[in-house]
């Protein structure tokens, strides 16, 4: 089984661009309607156009428009080298919420908001972050 996590953006080409430079990797699927990153843990974070989305699902469907500019979703991604990729998603424009510091649940993680305000956090373990003197 392989897991899919999709956001739905307001401008794909953008929020394409922010997560091809933070993520450090090309998309593997940059079609009208959906970008697709395969992460190294097997792992897709998709991006879908908030329109596509309501044309694919229908009027039952909430209009994910109405909560743009509210936090809706949390991309939590555990990487070696957490820091590096939280540095590159604020020089990509992402606003910080919290600095790289060690959370209470073993993590060392930083927080920031994508372009699109979804909540994105990069972690590594306390151990490690320790052992690598951040």
């Amino acid at each position: 089984m392989q897991s899919h996590f999709i956001l739905y953006v307001s401008d794909q080409a953008r929020s394409t661009a922010f997560y091809a430079a933070v993520l450090d990797l090309a998309p593997r699927l940059n079609v009208p309607g959906m970008t697709e990153f395969l992460l190294p843990s097997g792992g897709v974070l998709g991006l879908m156009p908030e329109a596509g989305i309501k044309n694919l699902l229908g009027p039952a469907l909430p209009d994910p428009s109405l909560a743009r500019g509210i936090p809706r979703a949390e991309v939590y991604l555990l990487t070696e080298d957490a820091l590096s990729y939280h540095r590159r998603a604020l020089a990509a424009g992402a606003k910080e919420l919290s600095g790289f510091k060690v959370r209470d649940w073993g993590h060392t993680a930083a927080y920031s908001l994508d372009p699109d305000c979804h909540v994105l956090a990069f972690a590594t373990s306390t151990a490690l972050a320790d052992d690598h003197s951040l």
